[in-house]
């Protein structure tokens, strides 16, 4: 059973970076598709950012040209850069990773932009 872990969330001003790390401590990390999703409160949780197997991305529309997705296979990290962040961007960012039958949450890391 693989676990999840967010990291590097935070406050940040507006314009600001933050790069979310999430580290995987199962197998089998390479064939997963993983993706960043984020939760407002009271609302269903987003799809921001996935990439799969292949190393094929996609991105929400809101965040393309300003986040990036990536992974460390050798680490077991999934990544997510997010660039000129926005007020409205504040959220609860999660990780997910997928894989068949197997489908992992993690925990999820608060991102606050705030002046």
């Amino acid at each position: 059973q693989g676990q999840l872990v967010e990291s590097g969330g935070g406050l940040v001003q507006p314009g600001g970076s933050l790069r979310l790390s999430c580290a995987y401590s199962g197998s089998g990390f390479s064939v997963f598709s993983w993706g960043w999703y984020r939760q407002y409160p009271g609302m269903q949780r987003e799809l921001v950012a996935s990439i799969d197997s292949g190393g094929s991305t996609y991105y929400a529309d809101s965040v393309k040209g300003r986040f990036s997705i990536s992974t460390d296979n050798a680490k077991k990290i999934v990544y997510l850069q997010m660039n000129s962040l926005k007020l409205e961007e504040t959220a609860f960012y999660y990780c997910h990773g997928s894989l068949t039958s197997y489908d992992y949450w993690g925990r999820g890391t608060q991102v606050t932009v705030s002046s």
